[in-house]
């Protein structure tokens, strides 16, 4: 399979999380394969905004552990119950483990799964997560091991940069396919400026939208990625309410002066405050909030309200494989360029100050990379 001995050796750079909720970079074996598992030489790993929050929660079950989700590169050794024509193939790791077998699993919701949990990253399920004891190290390393049903192989045309930050896109999939949009309407994205606002105005054309309101901090930051958008786009900065927005229902009456009968929907990325609520009240009649931030503030309306104007609220977390191979087919395709997406790029020693520039989006910070 691969020479066992030199890798034993020399090790690898991994940035793994501690048990007291802190990262560091430190040097670990290479792993070991089993019959059923991919070690691939990682070219580009994904940096998710969350991934600092998630650990602070103990949402990582498996400590210590190597961090990152979002993994691309080349695949250096297969195990002996995979195809030895994986070897030197360019790919992407598909990050959400599952049982594969439940109801769940096979109706294109396997992050619903009782032992769903994401290798390198958080665990949701509350089975025993078996999968995940194996598979918890990830891909901000110079290598990853990965069972083989999770690799994607990559379109020539799709570089590692991008193919490790499908996942970001298959999520803006997800979400908008939950929007269920018809030709044409109208969508309000807040945390427009961010990581998943940015990959859902990229896509959100092909989803039926004919019209976006982007919500966002500032002004400035909303014109940068205005020219992501395929379709007229409207922008609301949150700094140009008045100061007490949150309390007066500033963000939903501008939505309604934008447009006088209300979205169509709203797809929201909002991790805290009134923002969530009021992009809801600024929904038409039948209209629809799908949101995907983690908001812990509470809806102020009574269920009357939202009976009476028909809303939906769908909340949804992570994408499925088929959300992936959508966006993977649009890139193969052209239909979609996603480089211009990824605005900052590090070494694997600078990670720490890529992290660090994450949390504290002082600059237009949309995706994220790190090159081992």
């Amino acid at each position: 399979m691969y020479n066992r001995t030199f890798f034993a050796v020399t090790g690898m750079l991994a940035l793994r999380a501690a048990r007291d909720a802190t990262v560091h970079l430190d040097t670990v074996p290479i792993p070991d394969i089993g019959p059923d598992d991919v070690l691939i030489r990682v070219a580009s790993a994904g940096l998710a905004p969350g991934m600092m929050a998630l650990l602070a929660i103990g949402a990582f079950r498996h400590l210590p552990t190597t961090v990152g989700h979002e993994a691309a590169g080349t695949v250096e050794a297969v195990g002996d119950y995979v195809d030895r024509g994986l070897i030197g193939q360019r790919v992407r790791v598909h990050p959400m483990l599952s049982c594969r077998s439940c109801t769940h699993c096979r109706s294109d919701r396997e992050q619903m799964c009782r032992d769903a949990a994401m290798l390198g990253h958080a665990a949701f399920g509350s089975g025993q997560l078996q999968l995940y004891a194996r598979y918890h190290d990830g891909g901000l390393a110079e290598y990853v091991r990965v069972p083989h049903w999770l690799v994607d192989v990559l379109p020539d045309n799709v570089s590692f940069d991008v193919a490790a930050k499908v996942w970001d896109l298959g999520n803006a999939v997800r979400a908008l396919k939950q929007a269920e949009l018809s030709v044409g309407d109208t969508l309000v994205i807040t945390a427009a400026t961010g990581t998943m606002g940015t990959a859902t105005i990229k896509l959100a054309h092909f989803f039926g939208a004919g019209r976006l309101i982007l919500v966002g901090r500032s002004e400035e930051r909303l014109a940068a990625v205005l020219p992501l958008a395929a379709v007229p786009v409207e922008t609301i900065a949150l700094e140009s309410l008045d100061e007490d927005w949150s309390t007066t229902q500033g963000l939903s009456t501008r939505i309604r002066e934008v447009i006088p009968g209300g979205a169509d929907a709203a797809i929201d990325y909002i991790k805290d405050g009134a923002a969530t609520s009021q992009a809801l009240a600024g929904l038409a009649t039948g209209g629809t909030l799908v949101h995907m931030g983690g908001n812990l503030a509470a809806i102020p309306f009574p269920p009357a309200m939202m009976m009476l104007n028909m809303w939906r609220i769908i909340g949804t977390r992570a994408c499925t494989r088929t959300d992936t191979d959508e966006v993977l087919r649009l890139l193969a395709q052209g239909a979609v360029q996603a480089d211009d997406l990824i605005t900052h790029r590090f070494a694997l020693g600078d990670v720490q100050n890529g992290i660090a520039q994450m949390q504290e989006r002082s600059e237009h910070l949309w995706m994220a990379i790190v090159n081992p």
